[in-house]
């Protein structure tokens, strides 16, 4: 701001007065005051008339007060004044255009320093970097149901699922597989087993994504590193990991409520599992199949009323070395064989062990005549305790045992016949091979 204060004449200039008077101000005998004495300027004049106007014959005027210089006042004030408006207009212009509270338009933070998504190949990432382009989800449906499940790649581009997503497809369904790469095709089922709950199906055309190797399960043992890998809840390429909790549960992986045909001598891993993870692979810290996630427990409760019934811990896969068996058998023929002693268990038995019926349940004998029991010697009644010296707890037990087994293979069991302990080889055989084949 320009400063435009000039000096003043007496007689365009304001009067300016002390506050109060000074004593003997404008009183005979008073003094005037000293230059400056109330901070408003300096020269006062003195208190008589000028010589020059008595001289005059001009009546005395008294005592004139003299105006002090002002010059320096105005300017003064022409400065705070600028200095106030201009500081208003600055505080106003700062509470229009100030941003919100707590910001700091300038403020920033340093960038992220170098990284790298590699990996060590045996971590959990490296090894689902390794597994997951193995890994495809499925869309099955069927003429009253729909589902989703997962499966993996094996040897020939064929895909390894559970029986229960299979099978929702029924007669003349539809199955459609969804590659980790984001390609899809349509597939049909190469055989079920539902004794097994396993299931295979081929991709239409050809198959690019990797074949995923298969370990093996009798190797296994608790607290191994595990991990489970799937679509649950249709959320595909899902990896989730845990341990082996134990090993050989029987467990009913699918098939019919309180039926013995879907029975598993399965692996439990804590590992998360929930529905959809179904068919997907259990592998080891090498990137191995070890099982294929089938099953979980859950606390009772209801989806529609809101109750949580996903994992809580509890996960339940068919070991691969039986996967492998079926696998094979589906593929060559078609359906697969399940393994058995010939023999009907007593249910009602509530004693140690597992007791043979004693007399012709639903049209079966107690023994199969000529059957692998019948030729070992053993007889109705006969209470089985062992197999292959692990103790038998009761009817689930001894059925997934068995049908752990392959035709052929020879076991040893432990038995009480009319009180006497025995011991006997049973070489397992296989029950009759359906005449019709799974769709």
């Amino acid at each position: 701001m320009t400063d435009h204060t000039r000096s003043s004449s007496a007689s365009d200039r304001p009067e300016f007065f002390p506050v109060g008077e000074e004593p003997g101000w404008g009183h005979p005998g008073g003094s005037p005051p000293s230059p400056g004495a109330h901070g408003i300027g300096q020269g006062w004049a003195s208190p008589t008339a000028p010589p020059a106007l008595l001289q005059s014959g001009l009546p005395p005027v008294g005592p004139v007060r003299p105006a002090p210089a002002r010059a320096g006042l105005f300017a003064t004030l022409a400065v705070v004044i600028a200095l106030v408006s201009g500081g208003a207009a600055s505080v106003g212009t700062w509470l229009l255009t100030r941003p919100p509270a707590g910001t700091d338009p300038g403020y920033s933070l340093a960038a992220p320093a170098a990284g790298t998504t590699a990996r060590p190949p045996a971590s959990v990432a490296g090894v689902a970097a390794k597994v997951l382009p193995s890994v495809v989800s499925l869309e099955v449906r069927g003429n009253s149901e729909a589902g989703t499940g997962s499966g993996f790649v094996i040897k020939g581009g064929y895909i390894v699922t559970n029986d229960h997503v299979a099978a929702v497809s029924g007669q003349g369904g539809e199955i459609k597989i969804r590659f980790n790469d984001g390609s899809s095709a349509g597939a049909k089922i190469v055989g079920r087993d539902p004794n097994s709950d396993i299931a295979v199906v081929k991709p239409d055309g050809a198959v690019t994504a990797p074949e995923l190797p298969l370990g093996n399960s009798d190797s296994v043992v608790v607290g191994d590193p595990v991990i489970a890998i799937g679509s649950p809840l249709g959320l595909a390429g899902t990896v989730t990991t845990g341990i082996v909790s134990s090993l050989n549960r029987p467990v009913e992986a699918g098939g019919s409520t309180g039926s013995d045909y879907a029975l598993i001598n399965a692996i439990q891993t804590d590992a998360a599992i929930n529905p959809g993870n179904s068919g997907g692979p259990l592998v080891n810290g090498s990137g191995e199949v070890i099982g294929v996630n089938s099953a979980i427990a859950a606390v009772g409760g209801s989806p529609a009323l809101g109750q949580q019934t996903g994992s809580i811990g509890l996960g339940f896969a068919i070991p691969v070395n039986h996967v492998r068996r079926i696998a094979q058998e589906l593929i060559t023929t078609g359906v697969a064989r399940t393994s058995r002693i010939g023999i009907t268990i007593d249910q009602g038995y509530q004693g140690e062990g597992v007791r043979i019926a004693t007399r012709t349940e639903s049209g079966e004998p107690p023994v199969t005549p000529g059957g692998p029991a019948a030729e070992a010697g053993l007889a109705p009644g006969d209470v089985i305790l062992e197999v292959d010296g692990q103790p038998v707890g009761g009817s689930r037990e001894l059925v997934v045992t068995i049908r752990s087994k392959t035709p052929g293979d020879k076991v040893t069991i432990r038995f009480q016949h009319d009180g006497q302990t025995k011991t006997a080889t049973v070489t397992v055989g296989a029950a009759p091979v359906p005449a019709v084949r799974p769709s």
